[in-house]
This record gives structure tokens, sequence and C-alpha cells, in this order.
């Protein structure tokens, strides 16, 4: 879970210049993240920097300095492979699978590549008027061509949430219809207009899982870039745990494990999977299996 400081430096100050991204697309000190269809080239578990030159075709944007101080870009790439140059070593791969293998660090500039570049493809057009958009603020605004408004890269906020029995020593997890019962995770849904967070988790948790909550508290939060949330993690204890069941629909199965249940499947033992280590989800039940406060 995220609890650190950004370690990724947007350069903020560098959006409003007139014709940044051209001036740093021709500075062959500028490093390139590559993104298709929401995967980014890989070389040893580290994502793959290239120049500037190395690109065809692509939207820009400006995605902040590398640790050592270089000008990172982002180009979003088009569906076809020739548009980028590529090596037998080179593996194109998403968050999910890297898992927990690249350090936070890069995750989060994994995250931020990922998000900007879904948006820069799906935004084109004003979604008030239809109009043709043109990028500015080196990727980060469109501005719409025919009405005049101005657009940003959307965040949506999620709570996502571990429940807990009174006593603290089970975890409800529930069964997702889209994982065919084979994997059991912490509840989650999006903020609806109008709701708090605290809103929402009461209304997610009983909705999905049936039952109704004492308490709760905000543990840690964490940007997922499907399309662009921002997952904000919560622990809940319940009232009664008699009332649990599945809403049918989108939860198939709701179950309450024991610390040693959730250790066998941590180790990916026994019939019940996990959610994978890049999610904040398995960040909760690793919080709780832990016994932290």
């Amino acid at each position: 879970m995220t609890n650190q400081r950004s370690s990724l430096d947007r350069a903020a100050e560098l959006r409003e210049e007139p014709g940044v991204l051209d001036r740093l697309r021709a500075d062959q000190r500028t490093r390139v993240i590559a993104v298709r269809d929401g995967r980014v080239r890989v070389v040893d578990s580290a994502m793959l920097r290239v120049s500037p030159d190395d690109i065809v075709e692509a939207d820009w944007a400006l995605l902040g300095r590398d640790v050592d101080g270089t000008v990172l870009l982002l180009a979003s790439l088009p569906a076809e492979p020739a548009s980028v140059d590529s090596t037998p070593d080179e593996i194109w791969l998403g968050l999910r699978d890297l898992g927990g293998r690249i350090d936070p660090a890069e995750t989060e500039r994994l995250i931020a590549a990922i998000a900007v570049a879904g948006w820069l493809r799906d935004a084109a057009f004003c979604p008030r008027c239809g109009g043709a958009t043109e990028l500015r603020q080196a990727g980060w605004s469109r501005h719409c061509l025919v009405c005049g408004r101005d657009h940003f890269p959307r965040t949506d906020p999620a709570v996502i949430v571990a429940v807990e029995s009174a006593d603290g020593e089970r975890l409800l997890l529930g069964a997702n219809a889209n994982w065919g019962g084979r994997m059991y995770s912490c509840f989650a849904g999006f903020v609806e207009a109008g709701e708090s967070l605290e809103s929402t988790v009461h209304r997610e948790i009983e909705e999905e899982s049936g039952v109704t909550l004492s308490s709760l508290r905000y543990l840690s939060s964490q940007a997922w870039p499907f399309p662009r949330s921002l997952m904000v993690g919560f622990r809940a204890v319940v009232e009664d745990e008699a009332t649990a069941r599945p809403d049918g629909e989108e939860i198939i199965d709701v179950r309450w494990f024991t610390r040693d249940e959730i250790s066998t499947a941590l180790a990916g033992d026994g019939p019940v999977g996990l959610p994978g280590p890049a999610s904040i989800a398995r960040a909760l039940i690793v919080d709780w299996h832990e016994g932290r406060v």
C-alpha cells in the first residue's frame, strides 16, 4: 500500500512552456516510456526507456523526471507493433503481469504511464459537443476546437474494504462472478454521485455481502489505471456475521476465512486464489493477516 511521498517529479512547471514536447523530443537526453494497450516493454523486470527517435507514431505527454533527473516522456502507441522498434529480448507486460516484481518507484511510473496513455487514446473528441480536441499542457489537457471547453485526465474514486469479524479473527471475502468463483478478494465499488467515501463503504458492503458495519477506518490508497481509478482502502468491522450472503449477481459467494486459511492461500496452496501482489486488495489482506492495527 502507498504511505510514502511520490517519487515521481511530474515537472508540472514545464507543462505551460510553448512547444515543450517538440523541444524535449528533439533532445537526445530525453527518455521515453512507450505504452501500447496498457502494456509497456520490460527488460529484466524494469521498464525500458528509449530514445524519442525510436518512436514512429504516438500521442505524446510529459511524464516527468526520472530518479536521476532525466526527462521522461510518455508515448501512447497505436495497436500495431510496427509503431516502435523491438528486439527479441523485450516483452510487453501490464501492471498485473509485473505484480510485485518492480520496485515502488517504478510502479508509480508504470501506473501513471498506463493511465495517461489510456486517456490520450480515448479522449480525442469532446464529450460535450463531439468536436475534435487538441493536446495542451504537454499532454495533460485537451482543448475542444469547437466549443472551447478544456478537458483533463479523469480520476474515478472507488473504495475497497477488508471486512473483519468483531473479534478480529476472521476476514470476509467475496468471489466475483467475473472470476468464476476461483478467487476471493476484498469488496470494492465506485463512489456514486453525492456520496462520501464512508457512505460508499457502508452501501457497497451491505449490497454485496449483506452485512452492516459497526466501524471502519481508512488505511491507504492506490492509483489503479483500469481505466483511471483511485482505490481508497479501508478496514471495517461487522455488526452481525450471520447475515453474510452474496448479492448473487456481482458477488456469487462470500466466505469467512481464518488466518490459517489466508496463510495457505497467500502461499498459493489450496483451492482458493487471492489477488495478485500488484493490487491494494492483496495488501489489505496481508495487512489483516499479519495483525497490523
